[in-house]
């Protein structure tokens, strides 16, 4: 039977409508720091593999490691890896039960985004 109540309804909140919380956003960049991760290791495997070839593959693969899109490359896994990892002891702790409360979840999102920056920089001048 058809639904003669269709036109009606209330449409879903929509993007244009909907304002993203801290914490979708923080799990958002969790998930895609995990798949940058997973990029970046695989153009690490890519450099080891070329180390076992040959001479001539290898300064290839070195070429595009060390240049300036490489390093750019690089250096956003640090970041990358940084912030996945302080994420995942995020939801470890939520995985306890505690810090639920919006305001204590907002705070460990900024405490997540704050502690990678600053994580990052600190391995990238201690290297």
């Amino acid at each position: 039977m058809a639904d003669v109540n269709r036109g009606n309804r209330p449409l879903s909140p929509h993007l244009t409508i909907y304002r993203p919380q801290l914490t979708s956003m923080t799990s958002i960049f969790t998930r895609i720091t995990g798949n940058a991760l997973l990029a970046a290791a695989l153009l690490i495997v890519w450099w080891f593999l070329a180390a076992a070839t040959s001479a001539e593959y290898f300064a290839v693969a070195d070429g595009v490691i060390t240049s300036w899109f490489g390093d750019l490359v690089m250096t956003l896994s640090v970041w990358a890896l940084w912030y996945h990892g302080l994420a995942g002891l995020r939801h470890l702790y939520w995985d306890t039960g505690r810090g639920l409360e919006v305001e204590t979840a907002e705070k460990l999102g900024l405490a997540v985004i704050a502690g990678s920056f600053v994580l990052t920089l600190i391995t990238i001048v201690a290297v």
